[in-house]
């Protein structure tokens, strides 16, 4: 019989989404898709069984029930109260509530908890005339609405408590690596790879023994969830009980046999945590597999005859033990003796360190950023048979004097930008947001603008540095020097390899080179913004192609384009098209008069999934096409309008002015706004003042500080932007 096909999010710990969704491919799950800190996905009841089981990577499982809009407390309860909850709690069954996410009219999480509970208990008392009892542990009907603004979509968490917790861990040390955590570090450096190749894994440093049995339970195929005693879904009134045991017969099946001789080895300088890790490895029935010894990691050395593996560890930090000077410490013994000693292996180290990287000083060929519960992390991967030899600079910077990153002006730079990082990277994760602004100029005598840029499909991140021009009061010897020491500092303050650095010099630029090529590499990159794919290149043009400054402008057009025919004028990449595509609007049309730039448009469409048939390019120069357009009576709700800052390009009749010229074009777009229509207007230039005038024959409202993204907070000048509506 066929099982009908269930909606589905998996949590995911914030830098293993790629590897998640992967997983979940491989299980049968359809329509997957990543979105930040969660992979949604469709499939059968056994699809959600079998992610509960064999995924390593998610963090919990959540089988959608309903989804529904409240626009505030009273209308959350009467959508939970029109439920039939009896399909999902069983007489008797005890219940949790959960309430996460943003709502703009329930601010509390536990308020939205509590009347998530009053509306289930009530739709129960009066279809069974009784009410469930709450179990704030263990419950066997777990519940968790999610808002997302008013719309608030109800899950069965079907994991009941964090996937992480595998079962074998009852005892671990200080500040412990979660299990997920530590298999998506595995996954990432190879590892299942290299143990059906006969590789050996060592951890130096292995505390209460998570890599050491994780890699185990890989190298074994062993289902992480084999062990668990609890599950979310076991007290539902959906739970199909013989579904659920063949696949946990199929997966102990499948579970191979124990080598002659371990290849899996874990020490520690610590006799205490050794013997926790022992016991943890027991319980996790793989201790067969694993040899636990102690050590210093000065002393550690390679297993006899094992001229090939995977170091993997830990380290401590100053954060976690408290003792900044100890944590240097064992990063620096680990890079001496992994370099000294591990020739030939792979090693993959995650640390919490800010100089970690530094420390251990063996040059990385990747570095990811991870998180271990709410701590960053960034996971530095060496090949130990190249590990005195920097990375190939690409197209990114050109490697630097090492000793120009130790100046007390590097320094003072590498600190600013750490700490922009920390405040920055705790917002952005806040608003599920992979690309920002990590530095601009917040010490002139260092002046870039730095934008961080995470690509979609996986946890590849790239920087793309902008220098401003220095001014001619500045030596030219003394500006090169400050340039040479930041780009010397900012691989390691930044985490962020040297070849995945783009620097570009921005200064005033004439005609249109601002949108020219300047390189022929045609290196497309897609990032993800808002749920929506775009294509990026940091090498081939001044721009990349998404401007961060109107993040939140674009979501605003996305807000206001549904069942709104939406013009886009100077479009660029036509990324404002694709919000106000995904908004729903009925029709689009988006003007420019580059092919180039109506190419890379229509690849951000076709990302998308928007038909072409409904959203419309047009090569044209704006002006023009505005005036013919008023002569058709073409009529839009929604128009954005955003012209360059300065353009006398050949193909353009005459030299468009932003500051002079913004009122004709203002006035040519409003001939086109239908009746209660809005026109959202935008520019870039620096010392802009709307024409006064304007106010005269129609409603003008300055909405600037409203779109600055957080992250260009520092220069609230980045843009001007107005709504406009006719008088």
């Amino acid at each position: 019989m066929d099982r009908p096909e269930l909606s589905f999010v998996a949590t995911v710990p914030r830098g293993l989404a790629d590897l998640t969704a992967g997983e979940l491919r491989a299980l049968g799950a359809l329509e997957v898709r990543e979105r930040g800190a969660s992979v949604g996905f469709r499939g059968s009841l056994e699809t959600g069984y079998r992610a509960c089981l064999e995924s390593r990577t998610a963090s919990r499982i959540l089988l959608q029930i309903a989804a529904f809009e409240a626009r505030d407390a009273d209308g959350l309860l009467a959508a939970v109260r029109a439920l039939d909850w009896r399909l999902h709690l069983a007489p008797g069954a005890t219940l949790s509530c959960e309430f996460t996410g943003q709502h703009p009219a329930i601010d509390n999480t536990h308020f939205g908890a509590l009347k998530l509970k009053d509306g289930i208990c009530d739709q129960l008392r009066a279809a069974r005339s009784m009410r469930p009892d709450v179990a704030l542990q263990r419950p066997d009907v777990p519940v968790v609405a999610h808002a997302q603004g008013t719309h608030v979509t109800l899950y069965l968490d079907m994991a009941g408590e964090g996937l992480h917790r595998r079962g074998y861990r009852l005892q671990a040390g200080e500040a412990p690596l979660r299990e997920n955590v530590a298999a998506g570090m595995l996954l990432r450096a190879r590892w299942p790879q290299l143990a059906v190749e006969g590789g050996y894994f060592l951890d130096p440093m292995c505390g209460s023994g998570t890599l050491v049995i994780e890699a185990a339970l890989i190298a074994s195929d062993s289902a992480p969830g084999l062990l668990r005693d609890y599950w979310g879904f076991a007290g539902w009134a959906g739970h199909d009980a013989e579904l659920w045991q063949s696949l946990r017969t199929a997966a102990h099946a499948r579970v191979q046999p124990v080598a002659e001789q371990p290849r899996i080895f874990g020490s520690d300088a610590d006799a205490r945590v050794l013997r926790a890790a022992e016991a943890n490895a027991q319980r996790a029935g793989v201790s067969e597999r694993i040899h636990f010894g102690q050590s210093e990691v000065v002393d550690v050395r390679p297993p006899a005859g094992a001229s090939r593996g995977l170091v993997a560890t830990n380290p401590p930090y100053g954060e976690r033990l408290g003792d900044e000077a100890v944590a240097r410490a064992a990063h620096e013994q680990l890079g001496t003796t992994l370099r000294e000693h591990f020739s030939g292996w792979e090693a993959a180290v995650l640390t919490g360190a800010a100089d970690g990287a530094r420390a251990i000083g063996l040059r990385t060929y990747r570095t990811h950023e991870l998180w271990n519960g709410a701590l960053a992390c960034r996971l530095l991967r060496v090949d130990l048979a190249n590990a005195g030899r920097r990375a190939p600079p690409g197209e990114g910077l050109r490697p630097s004097d090492p000793a120009l990153a130790q100046t007390p002006g590097a320094q003072m730079f590498a600190n600013r930008l750490r700490k922009n990082d920390r405040l920055l990277r705790k917002q952005a994760q806040r608003e599920d947001v992979s690309c920002y602004r990590l530095y601009d100029a917040d010490m002139p005598e260092y002046s870039f603008a730095i934008d961080r840029y995470q690509l979609a499909d996986g946890d590849e991140q790239h920087l793309y540095v902008q220098e401003y021009a220095a001014p001619a009061s500045i030596e030219a010897a003394a500006a090169s020097r400050r340039r040479a020491e930041a780009l010397a500092a900012l691989p390691e303050a930044s985490g962020v390899p040297v070849e995945r650095v783009h620097l570009r010099t921005r200064q005033r630029q004439s005609g249109t080179n601002q949108y020219e090529r300047v390189g022929e590499h045609a290196r497309f990159h897609t990032v993800m913004e808002s749920g929506l794919r775009f294509r990026v290149n940091f090498t081939d043009y001044l721009d990349t192609g998404l401007f961060l400054d109107h993040r939140v402008t674009r979501q605003r057009l996305r807000l206001a384009a549904r069942d709104a025919r939406f013009l886009n004028l100077f479009c660029y990449t036509a990324s404002a098209t694709v919000y106000a595509g995904a908004g729903g609007a009925a029709r689009t049309t988006s003007v420019d008069l580059s092919n180039t730039y109506l190419d890379w448009a229509a690849q951000n469409l076709q990302l998308n999934g928007l038909d072409p048939d409904r959203h419309q390019l047009v090569r044209a120069d704006c002006r023009e096409w505005l005036r013919e357009a008023a002569g058709r009576r073409d009529r839009y709700e929604l128009i954005f309008l955003d012209p360059p800052t300065f353009s006398n390009s050949k193909r353009m009749a005459g030299v468009l002015d932003v500051q002079r010229d913004h009122a004709a074009l203002i006035d040519d777009s409003l001939r086109l706004l239908a009746p209660g229509g809005l026109l959202v207007f935008s520019t870039n230039a620096q010392q802009f003042r709307i024409d006064p005038a304007l106010a005269q024959r129609c409603v003008v409202q300055d909405i600037s500080a409203a779109t600055i993204p957080f992250d260009f907070k520092r220069n609230a000048r980045i843009h001007r932007c107005f709504e406009i509506r006719a008088g």
